[in-house]
């Protein structure tokens, strides 16, 4: 008899699914809609609905499932309790217990997307052999996630690898998303990026391509740098100055053997990679300068396999 395991992960546009075997194999993977709401009940329904098809067409039996990893968009304590998650609508909740009690399958184990994410990364991705890594995500907003020995660091309220909410410019006047000002994700996420590029457009005259774009792309920006212009290599520069300063102050900390990046903008490759890792020497003692810099490898599956690392973590 074969086991599995079911890898959730839980986004704001769709909820990523993944039937997982126990050596850690994907079988299937598909997508279904985020239900929105004022509580989880209506998507955890749905999510029930999936894994009852997957099971009857895979010919599978409840019994043959070690059980269920779910991520959550939002900071979730060590007993299963999701903070809140803004972009779905919910508030405080006992996420594992109330997935437990719908989908009829236990255990249920929960982390923050971005924490399973590197937990992904760590297990079978970019991370596979070292003995523990920060990882830090790009896109729509900047997460983290750090590993030690094969576990995530969570914290005691879940905020643990929380790096792109670290206050990297006091003197900030706008408001980022969560109510600070000053937030790495106001300057390193694609949003942040596309802020940034709009600043220096407005106050500097310096020629560049992007002034013949209607509207600016992250994509835009690096693409565009790595055609060597000069005032994208300046926002670009500007950025990951930022960045290397969070991930400095992030090694002092927890002192990594590895950094991972990954998300969406992860895409500009060895580039962005490159100008990260420059800026970050710039800012470590000598003895930390050599860490090894990588980019994520699993994709849009981090964070199924990582959620699939906290059910077949436990059952080894």
């Amino acid at each position: 008899m074969m086991n599995y395991c079911f890898g959730i992960d839980i986004g704001g546009t769709t909820v990523k699914i993944g039937l997982i075997s126990a050596d850690g194999e994907i079988i299937t993977r598909w997508e279904i809609p985020t239900r929105k709401g004022s509580d989880p009940a209506g998507l955890l329904q749905d999510v029930k609905n999936a894994l009852e098809t997957c099971m009857a067409e895979k010919q599978i039996m409840r019994e043959d499932i070690l059980g269920i990893g779910m991520t959550a968009p939002g900071p979730v304590t060590a007993d299963g309790v999701l903070q809140n998650a803004v972009n779905i609508g919910w508030g405080a909740v006992k996420l594992a217990e109330e997935a437990e009690r719908i989908l009829g399958i236990s255990p249920v184990s929960i982390g923050n997307d971005a924490r399973v994410a590197a937990l992904g990364e760590a297990a079978f991705g970019a991370g596979k052999g070292a003995n523990s890594m920060l990882m830090v995500t790009l896109g729509t907003g900047v997460g983290g996630g750090v590993v030690l020995n094969g576990k995530i660091l969570m914290g005691e309220s879940g905020v643990a690898g929380e790096i792109g909410h670290m206050t990297i410019d006091p003197y900030e006047t706008e408001t980022c998303g969560c109510g600070k000002k000053g937030c790495l994700e106001q300057y390193a996420s694609a949003t942040g990026m596309v802020r940034a590029a709009e600043r220096f457009l407005q106050e500097k005259d310096t020629e560049s391509v992007l002034r013949n774009l209607k509207q600016v792309t992250a994509k835009d920006l690096w693409d565009t740098a790595k055609a060597g212009d000069r005032l994208a290599n300046e926002i670009t520069d500007f950025v990951c100055d930022r960045l290397g300063s969070a991930i400095a102050n992030a090694i002092y900390l927890v002192d990594t053997e590895m950094i991972v990046i990954g998300g969406g903008v992860s895409g500009a490759g060895q580039f962005l990679l490159d100008k990260i890792k420059k800026a970050y020497q710039g800012k470590v003692f000598a003895h930390s300068r050599n860490k090894k810099f990588a980019l994520a490898e699993l994709g849009n599956d981090a964070g199924i396999m990582g959620a699939a690392v906290l059910v077949l973590s436990k059952v080894e």
